[in-house]
């Protein structure tokens, strides 16, 4: 399955630094969108660049309706009070298990954080572009 080896490229990263608006296709530093663009492009799937642009791709998915593989998106500090794209502000990928694959915020590391948490109340959207 796809979002599987999605996934399994992402775990490969785990613990890799995170740096704000880090350069596409490479592999020593990701933000989160970067994380994202480059997982799902070594297995076929372009991306753009920033999440604003990710969650225009793909389809709509309601949260209820989550699968592995999926994009998800989220508001933030600074963002949570925007209206439409300009609300969001990360990206993770959805791994199944309540769980999220990204990476956020000056050091931090690619990381599994659960769904449940600070994420639940930060969540805007669910792409699925596989």
């Amino acid at each position: 399955m796809l979002a599987d080896q999605i996934i399994s490229t992402g775990l490969e990263y785990l613990g890799t630094p995170y740096v704000f608006n880090a350069p596409s296709y490479q592999t020593d530093i990701f933000d989160c969108s970067s994380f994202t663009q480059y997982i799902f492009g070594v297995n076929g799937i372009p991306l753009p660049r920033n999440s604003r642009q990710q969650a225009k791709a793909g389809l709509p998915i309601s949260f209820d309706h989550i699968q592995k593989g999926d994009l998800l998106f989220f508001t933030t500090k600074t963002r949570k009070n925007g209206e439409g794209l300009s609300k969001i502000g990360h990206v993770g990928i959805y791994v199944g298990n309540g769980q999220i694959l990204h990476t956020y915020r000056q050091g931090k590391k690619v990381m599994i954080s659960e769904l449940n948490s600070y994420w639940k109340t930060a969540f805007v959207a669910a792409k699925r572009v596989l």
